[in-house]
C-alpha cells in the first residue's frame, strides 16, 4: 500500500497544477504526447478543412476570401500573414530547386495583402503537387510546432492548463496568430483579456472557470473581425469539451462546428 504522505503529496500535486485526474485514472498527459497531437490536429482540422483527415491537407491551398490570400496546408498558412512564405522558404533550404523555389520573390511581394500577384494557377499547382515530396510535409510540419503549437504549449504550461486548455491555445494561435494585425485580434489580447477576467491555474485559479474566460475572450475577438462571424468553433466544440470536463482531452469527443458533426471515439 502507498504511504499515507505519498497519497496526499500526489493529491496536493492535482490540485496545484489546477489538472482534474483523467476518467481512466491514467497519467495525465500533455499535448505534446504523439496521441494528443494527433486528436488536437484532428479538432483543428474539422474546423479549418471540414474533415477529420489532417494528413489529407498538406496540398490543400485556396483564397476563401478572408483578407488573407491563399490559405493552404495543415493549418491554413496564408500568403497574406508570412507563414506560408515560411513555409516555402523551409522547404527550398532542405531541398534547393524544388518547384516552389521560383516563386519567393512574389510570395515576398504579397506580405500583407490578399494579392495572388506572380502567383496564380502556377503556384497552386505547384503546392498541391509538392504535397507528395515527404520534405515539403516536414517543413509544414516543423513551421506549425514552431510558429504555432510550440508557443501555444509553452504558454499553457507556464499558465498550468491541461491537454484541452493546451489545445484552447493551440487552437487560438491557429485561428488569430499571437499579436494584433489590422481587422485581427491575437491571441496576446485574447489570454490579457481572460486574465482580468479570471486567474489561471498557476495563479490559483480554477482551470475550467479560466477556460470559459478565454473562451469568452476568444469569441468576442470573432465578433470583432471582419472575415469571422460564426463563432461554433468554440461554443458548439471547445465549450463543449470545457463543460464536459474533459480536461485530458478523453475520448469519445463529439462536437459541431460550422453546422457539420465530428466525433472521435479513440484516441
Amino acid at each position: 500500500m502507498k504511504p499515507r504522505c505519498l497519497v496526499l503529496a500526489g493529491a496536493l500535486a492535482l490540485v496545484l497544477s489546477g489538472c482534474s485526474p483523467s476518467s481512466s485514472g491514467a497519467p495525465e498527459k500533455n499535448l505534446d504526447d504523439p496521441a494528443k497531437k494527433d486528436i488536437a490536429m484532428r479538432l483543428v482540422s474539422s474546423a479549418e478543412n471540414s474533415t477529420l483527415d489532417w494528413e489529407a491537407q498538406y496540398g490543400y491551398i485556396e483564397d476563401i476570401g478572408d483578407g488573407r490570400g491563399y490559405t493552404a496546408g495543415i493549418i491554413g498558412f496564408c500568403s497574406g500573414t508570412g507563414d506560408l512564405l515560411e513555409v516555402v522558404t523551409r522547404y527550398t533550404e532542405a531541398r534547393p530547386g524544388n518547384a516552389l523555389e521560383r516563386f519567393l520573390p512574389a510570395l515576398r511581394g504579397v506580405l500583407g495583402t490578399d494579392s495572388h500577384e506572380g502567383l496564380g494557377d502556377a503556384f497552386t499547382g505547384a503546392w498541391a503537387k509538392a504535397a507528395s515530396d515527404p520534405v515539403f510535409r516536414r517543413a509544414q510540419d516543423e513551421e506549425r510546432d514552431h510558429a504555432y503549437f510550440g508557443p501555444a504549449l509553452a504558454r499553457a504550461l507556464d499558465d498550468g492548463l491541461s491537454a484541452l486548455g493546451q489545445f484552447i491555445y493551440y487552437d487560438a494561435y491557429v485561428m488569430h496568430g499571437y499579436a494584433d494585425a489590422k481587422g485581427t485580434v491575437g491571441f496576446r489580447t485574447i489570454r490579457a483579456e481572460a486574465v482580468e477576467a479570471a486567474s489561471p491555474p498557476s495563479r490559483g485559479g480554477d482551470e475550467e472557470e479560466y477556460l470559459n474566460a478565454f473562451l469568452d475572450a476568444r469569441v468576442e475577438a470573432i465578433r470583432r473581425e471582419p472575415s469571422h462571424s460564426d463563432t461554433s468553433r468554440v461554443e458548439t466544440a471547445q465549450r463543449v469539451f470545457v463543460r464536459e470536463g474533459r480536461l485530458q482531452l478523453e475520448t469519445p469527443l463529439a462536437w459541431k462546428v460550422y453546422g457539420e458533426s465530428f466525433r472521435i471515439d479513440e484516441e
